[in-house]
């Protein structure tokens, strides 16, 4: 696997109707705030899920696994670090560690998706484009 360092970076609050009783972000919307920071990577690199579909690709979640360190609380500004550490193949994996505004990591997370084809939703390869546009930017 050839190695890139492509990351994005994505400052919020979590809001009220995201936390539990205690005021602590529910574990369960980590993969909504991680599934923001992919979307917003690739749109900054000039890609959208939107693109990736009307050309016939689609992306499923396979994996994903979460780290969690401290909750985010209810209205503390975190940082999203997203990033994509390997070249995709028939899948496209993410790294996603969110922080304080310390800089101290309260959750970190992977998260694999894997490429099919939209009509049969059989496996394929990463479009080229896609392959083109890490290759130059790594």
């Amino acid at each position: 696997m050839k190695h890139v360092d492509i990351k994005d970076t994505h400052t919020f609050r979590p809001r009220y109707s995201e936390t539990d009783q205690m005021g602590v972000v529910y574990y369960g919307n980590y993969a909504a705030f991680f599934e923001v920071g992919r979307v917003e990577l690739l749109r900054k690199l000039g890609v959208s899920y939107a693109q990736l579909e009307a050309n016939g690709t689609m992306l499923p979640v396979v994996h994903m696994s979460i780290d969690f360190k401290r909750g985010a609380k209810y209205d503390e500004e975190v940082l999203l670090e997203t990033s994509i550490n390997e070249l995709p193949t028939r899948k496209i994996s993410f790294y996603h560690t969110l922080k304080d505004n310390e800089g101290k990591t309260l959750v970190s997370g992977k998260v694999v998706l894997v490429f099919v084809d939209k009509i049969t939703f059989k496996p394929k390869r990463c479009p080229e484009e896609l392959i083109a546009l890490f290759t130059n930017l790594s």
